[in-house]
């Protein structure tokens, strides 16, 4: 597992993917962050990081789609799978590899953003004068957050043998899953059953530990998530036996 772990993760670096990816969003939290009016942290003069972490989810349901889209899409595509699936790995392994090879990408992705978190920790007045586990708490929760966008890319990508119909796929399902439940409980009259639909969401969960505070439950929740969607894809890639 470790192999193809490894193998898949230099694999990105191989093409353009990786650089395009990690390129795209670092200059697009970039112009965020320190230019757009509307949103530079310069703008209205305190030291926190809410921009950053308010876009960037939106920006994950757009680009880890693009690094999940080519998982089994193109396997499946140019016949590789068969060969992979001879090799002495369980489906399991297949999809958790191919998994955590997405998810480090995006990790790697995040790591030049804590420059934004040096940069205002500087300029705070008095320097340090920023919410440190409110950041600490909002990077963690991308992370989780991370690991069930990727693991709806790896699913889709096994639903479909077209790149961009498994991106399209993908994007749609970490929309519905962020974001989805919040508006159909908008929806609602009532405000009790409205907090019941709105804890099914992911936004209600990483809103829970951008406050800065981790929460077991969300934890619990997010990591639950995620292993439903992988065991998903692994009963879908052990279809072909059936």
């Amino acid at each position: 597992m470790w192999v193809l772990l490894r193998k898949e993760f230099f694999t990105f670096f191989n093409s353009l993917i990786a650089f395009l990816v990690i390129g795209s969003f670092l200059v697009m939290t970039g112009l965020l962050m320190w230019v757009f009016p509307e949103t530079s942290v310069l703008e209205y003069g305190y030291a926190d990081m809410d921009t950053f972490f308010s876009f960037t989810p939106y920006l994950f349901i757009f680009l880890i789609p693009g690094i999940t889209m080519r998982s089994f899409a193109e396997e499946k595509k140019s016949g590789t799978l068969e060969l992979l699936i001879t090799r002495p790995l369980t489906d399991w392994q297949i999809v958790t590899a191919k998994f955590f090879a997405a998810w480090l990408l995006v990790a790697v992705a995040l790591l030049p953003t804590l420059v934004y978190f040096i940069s205002l920790y500087k300029l705070g007045d008095p320097p340090g004068n920023i919410d440190s586990p409110g950041v600490a708490g909002s990077y963690v929760g991308l992370l989780m957050l991370a690991s069930v966008f990727c693991a709806a890319g790896i699913l889709a990508s096994l639903l479909s043998t077209n790149q961009i119909v498994a991106f399209v796929l993908a994007a749609f399902f970490c929309f519905l899953l962020f974001s989805g439940f919040d508006s159909f409980a908008a929806l609602m009259q009532w405000s009790e059953l409205s907090l019941r639909i709105k804890q099914f969401g992911l936004l209600y969960h990483y809103e829970a530990m951008s406050r800065g505070v981790i929460d077991s439950r969300d934890l619990i929740y997010i990591l639950s998530l995620t292993a439903v969607l992988l065991l998903t894809a692994k009963t879908l890639l052990s279809s072909r036996t059936w």
